[in-house]
């Protein structure tokens, strides 16, 4: 666990310095005052990330996953020069953006009758919409790559920090006035191009991947495993993707104010995302370490990382969480974002619960994933769209955005619940223990003596006081009652170091 911890730390903290920037750019965004950027106008830009997701699950073809899954035989088989993985890890979703590109363009007539009405902005600047596509589906590629060789520092870096930075650059642009807002949203369409080319850049001067069309003996042995794989591995890809777009298209698509409606959501969930961070960093650095555990059969392994992610990823979500509601009122009114989003403070504490949930769960997706029962992903991927998807429908309809975020409550909940009995009842593997109980009921007396001690401070001065108590309560309870062996660890190899020093 010492090169998952390293590598998760280093990307965490790379990843929440991107998140610092991140804040800003989104301040400059919903801030009010003149020359700012209106609702809808934000929830365009996010829209563009959703969009490009969902043309990365379809145009990737399920070819990534493949690529997790296989690289220790070809590793084990084959030098650098003649691993032709690469390769049609990169063919095919490039092959597969242009039958997304031609869909497309047939499809647009359909687009503009169906988000005139309430998203004309998003109709404007539709085309666009595939640079931003291509930039992710290419980095995500990269990004791959990268993950197979455990560096996951560098492509961190460029995602959650290069690309704010650019996006800052923008916005300043935009802030004084040296572009509009359409200048602004077509250079913002070629962020995720210019990152992409830059990690793949590194990559190849690096000697991380090669480029050959020589087809290998690996590739012969395996490739029918290889085609089973992706076919399910990309209509799973596609319904996870749908799965976390679908409440801003359906927002954008069916609620009253349309795109303004997006862009106070979006905010709702940038900010609930902020639970997510630690678990991107660990999930990229514990996938490889699962394709070589279930290689070399070793249960025991696999069962550990599953519980340490559970219970490591559990802590940091209910401390972020927590420690973000106990302010978020204060927050607003003290940095003045516009009045209109604060109609979304609720949905903020439901999705908020959503990710404490998913992230308490662990790597089971990744589990089940690298395991030889990858199938049952795809299923409870089915699972979890038939549910999100008629229920956000239904709901957004008569709740409006918060309806959303109790139909992704819903689904979230019942898709974990699933996965859990499926790795308890298959391989006798569960993430939970007394500690799992601990830290929730620790985070809660936790936000509960700051919250009641200084309710009555107010502004900076309040936050301040509020956050300092919360902070240090939590952190002792975490070495008080031993909630998880990683900060023992690390709080051991920080004495070390000291001593030496």
């Amino acid at each position: 666990m010492g090169q998952i911890r390293k590598q998760a730390i280093i990307s965490s903290i790379v990843t929440y310095i991107g998140f610092a920037i991140g804040f800003v750019n989104t301040w400059l965004f919903i801030r009010s005052g003149e020359h700012s950027f209106t609702p809808a106008q934000y929830g365009l830009t996010r829209l563009f990330f959703d969009l490009g997701q969902l043309i990365f699950a379809v145009a990737s073809l399920g070819i990534p996953p493949v690529l997790l899954k296989f690289f220790p035989y070809y590793k084990d088989r084959l030098p650098l020069k003649q691993n032709d993985l690469y390769t049609w890890t990169l063919v095919f979703p490039i092959i597969g953006f242009m039958l997304v590109l031609l869909g497309g363009f047939l499809f647009e007539p359909l687009i503009v009758r169906k988000f005139s009405e309430r998203s004309e902005l998003f109709v404007l600047y539709y085309p666009w919409v595939f640079f931003f596509g291509l930039g992710t589906l290419l980095f995500s590629i990269f990004e791959t790559f990268s993950w197979t060789h455990q560096q996951t520092i560098l492509p961190n870096f460029l995602r959650e920090t290069g690309l704010r930075i650019l996006t800052s650059i923008l916005l300043l642009l935009f802030y004084f006035r040296f572009i509009g807002f359409d200048s602004f949203i077509k250079l913002f369409s070629f962020l995720f191009l210019i990152i992409a080319i830059i990690l793949g850049l590194t990559l190849k001067a690096k000697n991380y991947f090669s480029v050959t069309f020589q087809v290998s003996t690996v590739t012969q042995k395996f490739k029918k495993k290889m085609l089973a794989l992706s076919g399910y591995v990309y209509s799973g890809t596609i319904i996870v993707i749908l799965s976390q777009v679908a409440d801003t298209i359906i927002i954008a698509g069916i609620s009253k104010k349309g795109i303004h409606d997006a862009g106070v959501y979006n905010l709702a969930t940038y900010i609930a995302n902020l639970i997510q961070v630690p678990q991107r960093s660990i999930i990229a650095v514990t996938v490889p370490a699962l394709s070589i555990a279930w290689k070399n059969k070793n249960m025991l392994e696999i069962n550990r990382l599953y519980q340490r992610t559970s219970i490591n990823l559990l802590l940091l979500g209910l401390f972020i969480f927590t420690g973000i509601w106990l302010n978020i009122h204060e927050i607003f009114r003290l940095i003045h974002i516009q009045s209109e989003y604060e109609t979304g403070l609720y949905v903020i504490l439901i999705l908020g619960i959503t990710k404490i949930i998913d992230a308490g769960t662990g790597v089971n997706a990744q589990i089940i994933a690298t395991s030889s029962q990858w199938r049952f992903e795809f299923y409870t991927g089915i699972i979890l769209v038939v549910l999100i998807l008629p229920l956000n429908y239904v709901l957004v309809k008569n709740l409006g955005i918060i309806g959303s975020a109790y139909a992704n409550l819903i689904s979230f909940t019942i898709y974990n619940t699933i996965r859990y009995f499926f790795l308890w009842s298959r391989y006798k593997l569960q993430p939970f223990n007394t500690k799992t109980l601990y830290s929730i009921v620790m985070a809660v007396v936790v936000y509960g003596i700051a919250y009641v001690l200084f309710k009555d401070n107010h502004n900076w001065t309040g936050v301040f006081y509020r956050s300092s108590l919360y902070a240090v309560l939590f952190v002792a309870g975490i070495f008080l009652f031993r909630l998880t062996p990683d900060a023992l660890q690390l709080a051991a190899l920080v004495r070390t170091k000291w001593k030496k020093n």
